[in-house]
């Protein structure tokens, strides 16, 4: 029975693709300024990062993002880093736009950006 559970339902989230406007410039943001390490093998159209647990990337919009108000409402991404203040700093000295500032919060250290197409992320120590 309980094998039979496990086969019919999603056993969590192993993958999260962002959908950007501009790919190089996106791969540029996560690779230059976050620091993911790129994966050397992606597709045309996306970018992969090597992040860990979760692999991330970024890929090629196939819907037109300028028509919401906001991409990903409602949708908070989760990025943990060994330094978020020096995260934040570094990010914020690139003239990336800084939602919340660090702070101490329930998961750690904790600050928002905003990425170049809008999306929201956090980033937590914990």
């Amino acid at each position: 029975m309980a094998q039979d559970v496990l086969t019919r339902n999603a056993v969590g989230v192993n993958f999260v693709t962002l959908q950007v406007r501009d790919l190089e410039r996106s791969r540029r943001f996560y690779a230059d300024l976050v620091g993911f390490t790129p994966k050397e093998e992606s597709p045309p159209n996306a970018a992969v990062f090597a992040t860990e647990p979760i692999p991330i990337a970024v890929r090629e919009a196939s819907v037109d993002l300028d028509a919401v108000g906001a991409v990903g409402w409602g949708v908070v991404i989760w990025l943990k880093a060994i330094d978020p203040d020096a995260l934040c700093e570094r990010l914020s000295s690139a003239g990336v736009t800084i939602i919340e500032e660090p702070c101490d919060a329930a998961c750690g250290r904790t600050f928002v950006f905003e990425d170049p197409d809008g999306y929201r992320i956090t980033v937590h120590d914990r």
